[in-house]
């Protein structure tokens, strides 16, 4: 037998002898009426050895406990932080010291009463009068510092990290206020928080590989929301002039530091807009964001000093590739551009200039773009929900912002125009058809919706995740997602 199979063993003893006793060793509740960090800020002015002459009442999980005969120390961790408890002779009821030694074990979560004190090496601490068992453990907690190293192991049993590594539930708080700061501001600015379809019929919005199920009372197929795009635009076509929405998006995609098949985006509609206005509220969502979570507009990410700081810097995708590669697309053909990606062994989608131009800013530009950066003008074939660009009929009004070598979210000035937008879905439905998996689907309805009106309206996509790891300094999707997805485990 094992050693943790062992301490199972004698935990189970203990729980029946526990209930010989008459004490259930899971009881319903325990009236908690103080928390750890509460009381840490309210009596951090008492005196090393002085005792504050008032009793807390409080309950938590045992992580530390040390038994020196007449005295036994242990340490609770609450949802707001740690305490000490110490239970003494002379201090503690005898039975309840004994209690103490003899059934709890580090762990399990108890109820403590007793006297606030300060120690005389300067721990604020709870003289135990009486204790509980609120909820018995059987398996032990990992080793401090030999227990919880593997990252796959900490993904997939969440429990235990939040546990063994406190700091990591401060990055999830944070994502909760990253998240309250931009609903508010949008809010101030008159926006309505609205909900799309995660099951659809007809997906669309994104150019990704969708989750497909199936709906048993209809006997039909579904699929999982890929983006809500088309159902935001049908609401801006509704009457509605400002909508957003945070929601969960699943991509039958690859799997990185980027990229979980399930993930949360922001998309945001505004009527009478452009992809201007897009860029100046996607930088204000991102400093807005910082300095009310973070105090700063600055943070550091793998030892980088990045500034999301507003005006961020715009540059086209044409002047993304003159800068990091020397070559000047707008004057290069499709043959010369061919020519270049072949000889540097870059992949593209399709033989035409814009596929081209895409493949090569995306193999080389896009990992050297380190600050807050709007690559603007993209080329007319990335996307069939946009507007022509106003001056160059090759481009759209489009934009992608970068950072750390990343997107962070995507925007357009969005087409309205019914006859262009149905001659593109329908384009889409022959790729889809000849077997490009990422092409969307002929949307009838959609299209139905842009003939009976859409007003010109500015668009755009914010990744929630990437946002909290660049403004919580992370290093992958999964530090940020409570449960990522993960490879099952085989069963032997």
């Amino acid at each position: 037998m094992g050693r943790e199979e062992q301490i199972i063993e004698q935990r189970k003893k203990k729980i029946e002898e526990l209930r010989k006793q008459g004490i259930n060793p899971y009881p319903y509740s325990y009236d908690v009426k103080d928390f750890a960090g509460e009381l840490q800020e309210k009596y951090k002015e008492l005196k090393n050895e002085e005792r504050a002459g008032k009793t807390a009442q409080i309950a938590g999980r045992l992580i530390a406990k040390r038994d020196l005969g007449k005295i036994s120390f242990g340490k609770i961790r609450d949802y707001t932080g740690e305490i000490q408890i110490v239970l003494q002779n002379e201090e503690t009821p005898e039975e309840k010291l004994s209690f103490f030694k003899k059934f709890v074990d580090i762990g399990d979560f108890i109820g403590v009463k007793g006297e606030i004190f300060r120690t005389k090496r300067g721990e604020l601490s709870i003289l135990v009068k009486d204790v509980e068992i609120l909820t018995k453990t059987l398996k032990p907690l990992p080793e401090k510092w030999h227990g919880l190293k593997d990252k796959e192991e900490r993904y997939r049993k969440r429990y235990l990290d939040l546990i063994m590594n406190p700091e990591v539930r401060e990055v999830f708080i944070k994502r909760e206020k990253i998240i309250d700061a931009i609903r508010e501001l949008l809010k101030k600015k008159g926006f309505v928080e609205v909900e799309t379809p995660y099951l659809q019929t007809i997906y669309g919005g994104a150019e990704a590989r969708p989750f497909k199920t199936h709906l048993n009372a209809l006997d039909i197929d579904l699929y999982l929301a890929i983006s809500p795009e088309l159902y935001l635009k049908r609401l801006i076509v509704g009457g509605f002039d400002k909508v957003f929405t945070i929601a969960r998006n699943f991509r039958n995609e690859g799997i990185d530091r980027w990229h979980n098949p399930e993930f949360t985006m922001m998309e945001v509609y505004q009527a009478y807009a452009d992809y201007n206005d897009m860029m100046k509220l996607f930088e204000e969502i991102y400093e807005y964001a910082c300095k009310k979570v973070l105090g700063t507009t600055k943070v550091k990410v793998q030892g980088q000093g990045i500034d999301f700081k507003r005006p961020w810097k715009r540059m086209t995708m044409a002047e993304a590739i003159k800068k990091f590669v020397g070559i000047d697309v707008l004057n290069m053909s499709e043959e010369e551009l061919l020519e270049f990606a072949e000889k540097n062994n870059i992949e593209y989608k399709e033989k035409t200039w814009g596929w081209l131009v895409a493949a090569i800013f995306e193999e080389l530009c896009e990992d050297k773009i380190i600050q807050p950066t709007f690559i603007i003008d993209h080329p007319k074939e990335t996307t069939p929900l946009c507007k022509v660009h106003r001056k160059d009929p090759r481009l759209i009004e489009r934009f992608e912002p970068f950072c750390m070598g990343t997107e962070l979210g995507n925007a357009y000035s969005e087409l309205n125009d019914p006859q262009l937008q149905k001659q593109l879905l329908e384009e889409q439905q022959k790729k889809l058809n000849k077997g490009d998996e990422e092409a969307n689907p002929y949307d009838k309805d959609f299209v139905n919706a842009l003939e009976i009106g859409m007003p010109p309206t500015g668009g755009l996509g914010l990744g929630i995740d990437r946002m909290i790891i660049l403004l919580t300094g992370q290093n992958s999707i999964r530090d940020v997602i409570l449960f990522p997805f993960m490879k099952p485990e085989k069963e032997d």
